[in-house]
């Protein structure tokens, strides 16, 4: 695979039961990447370490004034010199696009279990460690996968250096072939605490995310209730938490360094003094010794590869351990069962709260607790968070049709839908059926202020479907956004449609008169509309009252105000009139019994 074949075609099925196997699974599906970067590394690597052979080659055919092996040194260390080019060019190409293919290969795995997950996604995960494992956590992962390679590369040549030392010249060559394994083992006692201090730094950062992302997404609500400057302020602290949290580590990492100069530096010594002594008595050459000698300093340039996948792993493993609890997450279904790609139609039904929405009429649905409404529209979408007894479409439960066969069968808007930056034209551009117009959403959703305020943003624009919209339409009202997005939802006309509160953010003129344009467009079509508007409830054919998780009362709006307290409660919010009324009640009862309590003190002072 290279760069420019990329997206993958089919990513694959990861191994996501640990952190640890989801990275070994990563290797195997790099595995030609990994052996073509193994193979220019060792290139490199040995052509780097043939060069203190020619070296000693030459002193040593200078002292003995051999012309012949002079001219042949000097093309071995050509040859060389080709190698180490050629290898570092094609081992840095080759790495690079191991790096970048891995991580896009985990990048696509996250959209497709983001795509698959939807909105049930941020229910069972936290989004900032979706932000983290979609951003940084992917280039850690592609970082391991790709210094795996190198440093089996260097592994071979630092093995190939000290066997053909201990063969060159065995007096020296055994030093140096105790010595190197030491070096290569000195720092594997200070790795734990390492990477124990890199997973406090990454969960650090991962809630410091976490917290900056809601912050960010709930600003303007923290500006209008003065709530600005202590959700700052929590962030300055978390952030704090992540620097010394990120100095500790480095701290651990910078003395694992150190080792790693430290000793090869004494290693150096020890060869040298030894092969000095040698080279008194006769036993070496001086060609031998500066052979022995440049190999050894030249070795701790694959020496440096042993930090660095220690290092890589020490990042990585919270990464990809975080990366394959997205991926380990399934959409929740109550059985295996898979249905052939019908999109089937019918009746609504869920058994759970014995929800029924007939087939072509709109269903208004009532519910006390506005979280309890979130989820049973997901429900109703075929996206449930946790598994149970399947939503029924038509009497074929949604769990077992394929992810796009229900998707295309039922679409939920949320109550807090996203608008993507980019043209109004390519904002409708969504799969549709076909049967209604971009004009005639617009119009049912009562978008006509939305189109002059975005013609008013962009001056050079004379048509409104190419005005440009901001990013999540922040230059846009809650209102404005949330008719857009209905509109959106219109055009695609799903068999199915559901609506979680799609006119929280409207005014009543505006909310009555989106109510009509959404029955006649949606005439003939299955459409369940989540609200407490009265506006709203008084056009639906049928009206179903959930309390308590369960259906308790249905029939039409009217009917349900004058019969049904606890749906009268809801609806027109009598139960805070009669809270205040009861409060108000107290109030004036505790201040006629204080009152009295006056009363009988200044009797008493009085008598006495």
């Amino acid at each position: 695979m290279q760069i420019h074949d990329l997206p993958y075609p089919d990513p694959g099925v990861p191994d996501a039961r640990s952190g640890a196997r989801f990275l070994w699974w990563l290797g195997r599906n790099q595995l030609g990447g990994q052996l073509k970067a193994l193979a220019w590394g060792l290139l490199h690597f040995l052509s780097v370490s043939g060069l203190p052979f020619c070296v000693g080659l030459a002193v040593q055919a200078v002292v003995e004034r051999s012309g012949a092996r002079l001219t042949l040194t000097g093309g071995l260390l050509l040859l060389c010199g080709a190698g180490v080019a050629l290898g570092d060019t094609m081992l840095h190409r080759t790495a690079v696009t191991n790096w970048i293919t891995a991580a896009a290969r985990v990048q696509q795995l996250l959209a497709h279990r983001t795509a698959q997950l939807g909105s049930a996604l941020t229910r069972r995960v936290a989004a900032g460690e979706v932000v983290a494992v979609s951003t940084g956590d992917v280039e850690k992962i592609g970082w391991f996968v790709e210094a795996v390679s190198r440093f089996s590369a260097a592994a071979l040549t630092v093995v190939a250096v000290c066997v053909s030392l201990v063969v060159y010249q065995p007096a020296l060559g055994v030093v140096v072939a105790v010595g190197v394994p030491v070096l290569a083992l000195a720092v594997l006692p200070l790795l734990p605490r390492a990477t124990r201090r890199a997973d406090t730094q990454r969960e650090k950062a991962g809630r410091a995310t976490e917290l900056a992302s809601d912050t960010v997404a709930g600003l303007r609500v923290l500006r209008g209730i003065g709530g600005e400057e202590l959700f700052l302020e929590r962030y300055r602290r978390a952030s704090q938490e992540v620097r010394t949290a990120a100095v500790r580590s480095a701290r651990m990492w910078s003395l694992i360094s150190a080792i790693q100069v430290l000793l090869p530096g004494l290693l150096m010594i020890a060869v040298v003094w030894r092969g000095v002594q040698l080279a008194r008595e006769g036993r070496i050459a001086v060609g031998e010794l500066v052979t022995v000698y440049s190999a050894v300093m030249l070795l701790t340039y694959p020496l440096r590869h042993f930090e660095e996948i220690a290092m890589a792993y020490s990042f990585s493993r919270p990464s990809a351990r975080r990366a394959a609890r997205v991926l380990s997450l399934e959409r929740a279904t109550e059985s295996g069962v898979s249905r052939e790609a019908v999109v089937p139609d019918g009746d609504l039904y869920d058994p759970r709260t014995g929800l029924l929405a007939p087939a072509g009429r709109l269903t208004a649905v009532v519910c006390g607790d506005p979280d309890a409404a979130g989820v049973l529209a997901e429900r109703l979408g075929g996206h449930p968070t946790e598994q149970g007894v399947s939503v029924l479409l038509g009497g074929v439960p949604l769990d077992e049709l394929p992810l796009d066969s229900a998707r295309t069968a039922v679409l939920v808007q949320d109550k807090d839908p996203v608008l993507l930056s980019g043209s109004l034209r390519e904002l409708l551009d969504v799969p549709a059926s076909g049967a209604v117009g971009a004009r005639e959403a617009l119009a049912a959703a009562q978008c006509a202020d939305v189109l002059d305020a975005l013609i008013q943003g962009s001056p050079a624009t004379e048509d409104p479907m190419d005005a440009r919209i901001t990013e999540r339409g922040r230059s846009l009202s809650g209102g404005q956004r949330q008719r857009l997005a209905l509109a959106r939802s219109l055009i695609t006309d799903p068999p199915v449609l559901v609506l979680d509160e799609p006119t929280s953010a409207v005014d009543s003129h505006t909310e009555a008169r989106i109510a009509e344009g959404v029955r006649r467009l949606r005439a003939g079509r299955t459409t369940v509309v989540f609200t407490s508007s009265p506006l709203l409830l008084d056009h639906a054919d049928r009206v179903v009252l959930v309390h308590e998780g369960e259906v308790a009362a249905v029939g039409p709006h009217r009917d349900l105000v004058q019969s049904e307290p606890r749906y009268r409660a809801v609806v027109t919010r009598e139960i805070d009139a009669e809270t205040a009324a009861h409060g108000d009640a107290l109030a004036e009862l505790e201040e006629l019994n204080d009152m009295d309590e006056m009363d009988t003190l200044e009797g008493i002072e009085e008598s006495a």
